[in-house]
């Protein structure tokens, strides 16, 4: 092995820095609104009531035309 020239000081060399990056993730709470439309349809639908009408009539009649034992 050689020795060191004591006449030489010893010198640093120092190479340009590498960068490490270490990455950190953290949670965001972003709100997503999702809008939602209802609409309420109506619609008429027949339903059949049956309603009755009634008409009385008197009528008069001819007692001549009944058989004679009914008078």
């Amino acid at each position: 092995m050689s020795e060191e020239c004591p006449k030489c000081p010893a010198q640093t060399v120092t190479d340009p820095p590498k960068v490490v990056y270490q990455d950190y993730y953290h949670p965001q709470v972003v709100n997503v609104i999702h809008p939602v439309e209802i609409v309420r349809r109506h619609h008429c639908v027949p339903v059949p009531r049956h309603c009755y009408t009634y008409s009385v009539k008197d009528i008069m009649c001819d007692n001549s035309m009944m058989p004679r034992g009914r008078r």
